[in-house]
């Protein structure tokens, strides 16, 4: 067994991963790419190996983990009762960035699901998870594989500064596609609630004929007492050490706000097009929605190495793929949004 003292960043060989599938079966938490962030990853029927998740993440216990499947086979034994709906849904959009909460099975450990009695599963995309899944022969809950609260990462080396010493390997496929969490889903009726916006937008259910919502959840903090049924939804997430001050104008009533709001250590993350006419200390994080998903991690990671004490971060939009974005701004500023009309 590898020492998790010292934590190794391995390729993805068909070697590698059958090293991890070990792990894996020995009850182990090891850290693998997805196309979204990089995941945690314990086999989620071990109650055992799902505790150390969240010891290592520092994770609150009422906070689900999402199981990650590599055929349909393991969904119908993790689920009971499953809507036509939601096999409907995942045809369109598996594998891929979305996760469908379903009712559970009694093979659900009840530390995956935080005592509810559903369960969050998603089919990924990316190659290695896939063989992941496959060659360990188990579902895989997989978080993020960072530090609770902190930006998630999406790439080894952001695993290695958040984690290392804690866990034996780090399965390296890359640079996430993706960049965010998930789209996360549940169901009532024939309607499809958004629980958590990712890649996967309104807009794509939409145009396969499906009637959706948002859960009020999106755009505000939930009741402290209420049970949460996504991942990303009560706590203070994705946010920086500095404070992130999130600012809904435009460009030139930003620039205003800022420099008169401005003092020594802090930053501005800002579009690409706007980097031109900023004149205070500034990165930017992408020129359209897309972009900004990708870039998004990274950027608020860079800031931590620069010791910003404050961010102030020019809000983007709020449709299509720029609502994913928002999203997680909106948590890493503690729902506190400055807006200037």
């Amino acid at each position: 067994m590898l020492n998790p003292k010292d934590t190794k960043i391995l390729s993805t060989s068909d070697e590698n991963i059958l090293i991890a599938a070990n792990l894996i079966n020995k009850g182990e938490v090891i850290a693998m790419p997805t196309e979204t962030v990089y995941g945690l990853a314990a086999d989620a029927t071990n109650p055992d190996a799902i505790r150390r998740i969240f010891k290592i993440k520092g994770r609150p216990q009422d906070n689900p983990l999402i199981v990650h499947i590599s055929d349909f086979s393991m969904m119908e034994r993790l689920t009971v009762n499953v809507p036509q709906i939601a096999y409907k849904l995942a045809e369109k959009f598996w594998p891929g960035p979305l996760t469908i909460v379903l009712p559970k099975s009694n093979l659900v450990p009840h530390e995956i699901s935080a005592g509810l009695d559903t369960v969050a599963i998603r089919m990924p995309s990316h190659d290695a998870a896939l063989k992941l899944i496959e060659e360990s022969g188990v579902p895989i809950a997989a978080p993020s594989a960072n530090k609770s609260g902190s930006p998630s990462p999406t790439t080894a080396n952001h695993v290695f500064d958040d984690l290392n010493g804690q866990i034996p390997i780090i399965l390296d496929g890359g640079s996430c596609k993706i960049g965010l969490e998930s789209t996360v889903v549940k169901f009532e009726n024939e309607e499809v609630i958004i629980l958590r916006p990712g890649i996967v937008t309104v807009e794509d259910i939409k145009g396969y004929g499906f009637t959706v919502r948002l859960a009020s959840g999106v755009f505000e903090p939930p009741d402290n007492d209420a049970p949460i049924e996504s991942p990303g939804m009560k706590y203070k997430h994705y946010s920086p050490k500095a404070r992130v001050i999130l600012v809904d104008s435009d460009i030139d009533e930003f620039t205003k706000y800022v420099e008169s709001n401005f003092s020594d250590g802090d930053f501005c993350l800002i579009f690409d097009s706007d980097s031109d006419t900023m004149r205070l200390p500034h990165l930017t994080y992408g020129g359209d929605s897309r972009e900004q998903a990708e870039q998004l991690f990274k950027k608020l990671r860079e800031l931590d190495k620069l010791n910003a004490s404050r961010v102030f971060v020019r809000c983007p939009n709020k449709h299509g793929i720029g609502l994913a974005v928002y999203n997680r701004l909106l948590r890493a500023a503690g729902f506190e949004v400055v807006v200037i009309e």
